[in-house]
């Protein structure tokens, strides 16, 4: 079935690869962008803060905070480099399993959201989080879910 539909010249394993690296320069940059908070920058970061219907935030996060997302950011870049063979890092097989789906299953959930704030079913709809939430975070986390979950319907046959 993958065969019928997959670009010319890209076989699966070719696909896996693929998808990987793009992973790989989404969570760097991601990452990136949080390394960029913690050490003060101030771009973009009251745009990403959840905030009730009256412009209260959600969360409050620390530099700590940032660096911990960022250094979470760049782990999970990291894993996309091992899958894309990229980092030679033998990674114990349950781990590289756990990890494998755990991480496109955070980033669905994150997607479908808590109901209230964030996420494709959010009720706060009117504030320029929920806007940028709406037409950006969400379909990225999305994006990236499925993305992530790909390399795991195409193991290498041992």
């Amino acid at each position: 079935m993958w065969r019928n539909w997959a670009p010319v010249g890209i076989d699966e394993m070719g696909m896996k690869s693929l998808l990987a690296y793009l992973l790989v320069a989404v969570f760097i940059a991601l990452a990136a962008l949080h390394f960029y908070w913690a050490l003060g920058g101030n771009w973009g970061f009251e745009s990403v803060l959840p905030t009730t219907a009256q412009g209260l935030r959600i969360l409050a996060p620390t530099t700590v905070d940032s660096l911990v997302v960022g250094t979470l950011l760049f782990l999970c870049g990291a894993f996309y480099g091992v899958l894309a063979g990229t980092l030679k890092v033998n990674l114990p097989r349950r781990l590289q399993q756990v990890t494998q789906w755990g991480i496109p299953i955070i980033f669905i959930l994150r997607a479908v959201g808590d109901f209230q704030y964030v996420g494709f079913f959010k009720q706060v709809t009117g504030t320029e989080f929920a806007r940028l939430d709406t037409l950006f975070l969400s379909p990225l986390c999305l994006t990236i879910g499925v993305m992530g979950l790909w390399p795991g319907f195409l193991q290498r046959k041992s």
